[in-house]
């Protein structure tokens, strides 16, 4: 069985950097203990076209920065990109990481592997940024 939880909540979160990789694993966790979910999925959106979302290793700061050097060499900015604002590499590595994630609830806690963590990817920074979280809740038939 399962339902919706509660209203949707909101995080801000501002960026320093053109790009980078903003760790906002643990003000996830402590809104899945504000709204005191036991079990379930978490849902968690970026509503922009040039920052996403992603789980990667959070223990070790080199691995940010190796995803964003891997992003910078995979998506260069001497293409003849067709958009004027300047920023047509923000949208497609956005575009790649994607804007959603869903993750298990069990016990209150987010189900994340050893070493992982959720990060915004900021590719058009510095902005102030929102994520947005919704909670389904789950339940043993």
């Amino acid at each position: 069985k399962i339902f919706l939880g509660g209203k949707m909540l909101k995080l801000e979160i501002q960026t320093v950097r053109k790009e980078e990789l903003v760790d906002i694993t643990d003000r996830v966790a402590q809104a899945i203990r504000d709204v005191n979910l036991k079990k379930g999925i978490a849902l968690i959106y970026a509503p922009h076209t040039t920052c996403g979302l992603t789980i990667n290793e959070n223990a070790d700061p080199d691995v940010a920065t190796d995803i964003l050097l891997a992003l910078r060499k995979a998506v260069p900015d001497n293409l003849p990109y067709a958009h004027l604002e300047g920023n047509s590499t923000a949208h497609v590595k956005a575009s790649i990481t994607g804007s959603s994630l869903q993750l298990m609830v069990e016990d209150g806690e987010l189900q994340l592997g050893r070493w992982q963590g959720i990060f915004l990817a900021e590719f058009d920074g510095p902005r102030k940024r929102q994520v947005w979280l919704q909670f389904i809740q789950g339940s043993l038939l």
